[in-house]
């Protein structure tokens, strides 16, 4: 099997910004980013392609914001790009609704922390410093109960995702914080 060629994260950030008018939308995939580089270097996995698919995978959902188009659609443009099929498949997964079994550990690491990211952001924004650094393991766990809190979220797929990457939920809260720190300066927390 040949292994396709991977972007580079400039022709990555190209196609984001492209898409992607939102500027918390486009932090929310840099966020989503800087935890697959941290699990691909705690894993001992390619940092860079896991970086770029966490970069990647909602760059169509701003022109594709329901079920029925995204990622499908974004994925054939990725795929026209030359984009590799591991990237492309875990893109897909990252969707429960796509039927797209996520097979790989980068797919695996991708659902994991999407709505994860998604998740400590608005913990973020709710500490009087709007900050990361003021974000606990023990009130993530609380507010994740509370329905009225961050409801877009699907608490479901941050419980799902932990258990299928095989990670403990705390445990991954914990390291999901202390990389989105480390990219503090692009995501804004």
């Amino acid at each position: 099997m040949t292994v396709q060629a991977l972007p580079s994260r400039e022709q990555a950030l190209a196609l984001l910004h492209e898409w992607i008018e939102n500027p918390n939308l486009r932090k929310h995939c840099y966020a989503v980013e800087a935890v697959l580089r941290a699990y691909a270097r705690k894993l001992g996995e390619d940092e860079e392609r896991w970086g770029l698919v966490g970069l990647i995978h909602d760059f169509d959902w701003e022109r594709h914001p329901d079920r029925e188009r995204h990622p499908v659609q974004g994925v054939e443009v990725l795929r026209a790009k030359g984009w590799p099929d591991d990237v492309c498949r875990a893109v897909l997964g990252h969707a429960t609704y796509t039927g797209v079994p996520r097979d790989t550990p980068m797919a695996r690491a991708l659902f994991a922390c999407d709505e994860l990211c998604g998740f400590l952001t608005a913990c973020a924004l709710v500490t009087p410093g709007k900050s990361l650094d003021q974000v606990e393991v023990a009130s993530v766990k609380k507010k994740m109960k509370r329905v009225d809190f961050a409801r877009n979220v699907s608490r479901d797929d941050i419980v799902q995702g932990a258990a299928e990457f095989g990670v403990d939920l705390d445990q991954h809260i914990a390291f999901t914080i202390e990389a989105m720190r480390s990219a503090r300066g692009e995501i804004g927390l």
